[in-house]
């Protein structure tokens, strides 16, 4: 049997807990490929060059392992915009943002602070008594979910319904569960529930339209036009997801690195300002997406000594360039104030993350109150259990001794 090599080491969930030396093996070779025709590109200056690369395709369609697996299958939900390429996927992407910053909406996150200090500090107030608490469950979970839950418009009784789907769903972009045949049906069987869920959703919020995202997206009148029913509910998926996994994995990776930091910990309680760029230096040191498994080439491109064929699968390893020792001064080490981050954790080019101020957002509030609120924390494990998941990296859950929490601060 071949050995494996570095990036299906990556895959293994026995690595979950730290592949970080595995990224600085991978870098050796910036641009890999894999026996199966995928290259695989791990250093920093590549990645962004690619990020930035009209021949770069970011539509599953263009993937030959992927466009297979879909013309075998049942048509499910449109591509969601962050898998379209321009310019159909500048025009959702336009209407997307409307409601939901600027330019047309510039003060929407900011104006949430208040309400989302409001969410943590009954959370954290819940914890009053208990010696024992799972940032995962406690915390890192309830605060996005109950966030995107009243932002989109869904009733939050209904949210233990469709959790399962989008957990689901999450698990689709597992590389190692299953073939992409298989990843594919299960995509497909899982989109066509969720979309009779929000379909009837959507109806709801047309014939009585509010202030949330859906009936904004139903109403508005803007000059691009509206989305497509299918457009909508594939946009209200994508934001699902943010709020499911990548703001939870966030808030509980920058939680476990201050815990392994007490120092930071006990700086930042000091110095709750240091808030701002710590929360950059997590997206750097401990990403929440560490890969991008599903870009194709749709020209020949040379990079890094490299002839990439054109239709050849990418895989751009994010974690791996923002640990590059050629981008980042001791890129290992956790610096909560570094300068000049330019890091990888919300991605690059057309595709930055679409809710990467609400999530930056989410993730300072959240984590100024642990550490503030929490006495004396204390890991019960380290590591501790993670999900099997290599692409949307994170504790599964993440248990803490302490000895109380703090009555609520007058910040």
């Amino acid at each position: 049997m071949a050995e494996a090599s570095i990036y299906e080491q990556i895959l293994d969930p026995a690595h979950r807990a730290n592949p970080y030396p595995l990224y600085a093996e991978l870098r050796k070779t910036p641009v890999a490929r894999e026996a199966d025709g995928t290259y695989v590109v791990s250093t920093y200056d590549e990645i962004v060059a690619l990020l930035h690369d009209p021949r770069v395709s970011s539509d599953r369609r263009n993937n030959p392992q992927l466009a297979a697996a879909l013309q075998e299958g049942p048509p499910g939900l449109p591509l969601p915009f962050i898998g379209r390429d321009p310019p159909c996927h500048d025009r959702l992407r336009r209407l997307a943002m409307r409601p939901f910053g600027p330019p047309h909406s510039p003060a929407r996150i900011d104006a949430l602070r208040p309400w989302l200090l409001q969410i943590t500090t009954g959370l954290l107030d819940a914890l009053a008594g208990k010696g024992r608490v799972d940032v995962v469950d406690d915390v890192a979970y309830p605060l996005p979910v109950t966030v995107i839950c009243e932002l989109l418009g869904v009733p939050r009784e209904d949210e233990p319904r469709f959790h399962p789907w989008v957990r689901a769903l999450v698990e689709t972009v597992d590389p190692s569960t299953g073939t992409i045949k298989e990843r594919q049906v299960r995509r497909d069987r899982i989109s066509a529930e969720l979309n009779q869920y929000l379909d009837g959703l959507a109806d709801a919020h047309l014939r009585q339209p509010g202030g949330d995202l859906l009936s904004q997206l139903l109403t508005d009148n803007g000059p691009d036009g509206r989305m497509s029913r299918g457009d909508l509910v594939s946009t209200a998926v994508l934001l699902l997801i943010a709020g499911h996994e990548t703001t939870v994995n966030l808030i509980a990776n920058g939680m476990l690195t201050l815990l392994r930091h007490p120092d930071v910990l006990d700086r930042l309680r000091r110095e709750p300002i240091l808030i701002i760029p710590l929360v950059e230096e997590l997206l750097r040191y401990e990403p929440p997406v560490q890969f991008l498994a599903q870009r194709a080439t749709l020209d020949d491109i040379d990079i890094a000594g490299t002839t990439i064929p054109k239709g050849s699968p990418l895989v751009l390893m994010l974690a791996s360039g923002s640990r590059d020792p050629g981008r980042f001064r001791d890129p290992d080490r956790f610096i909560p104030d570094r300068t000049n981050n330019q890091h990888l954790g919300f991605g690059s080019g057309i595709h930055y993350c679409f809710g990467a101020p609400l999530a930056r957002l989410e993730a300072q509030i959240a984590l100024t109150e642990l550490a503030c609120r929490l006495e004396n924390p204390r890991l019960v494990a380290d590591p501790p259990p993670y999900r099997p998941n290599p692409v949307l990296r994170g504790p599964l859950h993440l248990l803490v001794e302490i000895d109380g929490v703090r009555a609520k601060s007058a910040r």
